[in-house]
C-alpha cells in the first residue's frame, strides 16, 4: 500500500498483513483511493489545500495521509484499536508528518464534545454492515466535530444500505468492485 498522489507519492505505508486476525483492519485499496482523490480533485468540491480532515475509523490512516499528501493542513485520526494507532504512528514517522497529524484514541461512535475547530473534510470507513457509520456521524454532528458545509466521504460495502443523519445532502455515489463511496455535504450545497 502506497500514497498514490501528491508530495508523498510513492511512499509505502505500514499496513497489516493479509489475514492478520489481530488487527481487524481493511485498508482502502490504492486503486479506490486514487479514484476517490481524482474525483475530489476534478469534481465540483472544495480544494484539499489547507483542509482540516477528520479520519474516523482511521485504520492505517491511508485516507488521511493521502489527503495530507495532496495539501490538507491537518488530519485527526480517530481509532480505538491498538494495532491501528501503532500503524498510524509508524506512518506519521515515515512521512515526517508529526506537526500536521494527531491521533485520538476513541470509539468513533462516541466522540464526545469537540473542543477545537470543526473539520471541513470527513472520511468515514467503518467496519462494513454494522451500522457504525450512521452512529459515528450522529456522534460527530452532536459533538460539533463537523463544520457547516463540510464534505463527508463514506466508504461501505458495495450495495450496502446506509442512512445518513438529517442535514447531509447526497452529492455522489460510486462503486469500485466490492467498495462503495458515497459523498455528502453538511447542509445545503448551494
Amino acid at each position: 500500500m502506497r500514497i498514490v498522489g501528491g508530495r508523498f507519492r510513492g511512499t509505502a505505508l505500514a499496513s497489516v498483513g493479509k489475514g492478520d486476525p489481530e488487527a481487524h483492519l481493511r485498508p482502502t485499496s490504492d486503486r479506490v483511493r486514487e479514484s476517490l482523490f481524482n474525483l475530489l480533485a476534478h469534481g465540483d468540491y472544495p480544494p484539499l489545500e489547507g483542509a482540516r480532515v477528520l479520519d474516523l475509523f482511521a485504520g492505517t490512516g491511508a485516507l488521511g495521509f493521502e489527503a495530507l499528501s495532496r495539501g490538507a493542513a491537518h488530519v485527526l485520526f480517530v481509532d480505538d484499536g491498538a494495532k491501528a494507532r501503532a500503524l498510524i504512528r509508524e506512518n506519521t514517522d515515515r512521512l515526517r508528518a508529526i506537526g500536521t497529524t494527531k491521533i485520538y484514541r476513541r470509539d468513533a461512535t462516541r466522540l464526545g464534545e469537540n473542543r477545537g475547530a470543526p473539520y471541513g473534510l470527513v472520511f468515514l470507513d467503518p467496519p462494513y454492515g454494522k451500522g457504525f457509520g450512521e452512529r459515528a456521524l450522529v456522534s460527530a454532528l452532536a459533538g460539533g466535530w463537523i463544520a457547516p458545509g463540510a464534505l463527508i466521504v463514506w466508504e461501505e460495502a458495495a450495495g450496502a444500505s446506509v442512512t445518513p443523519p438529517a442535514g447531509l445532502v447526497p452529492l455522489d455515489d460510486r462503486r469500485y468492485g466490492e467498495t462503495q463511496i458515497r459523498i455528502f455535504r453538511l447542509g445545503d450545497p448551494d
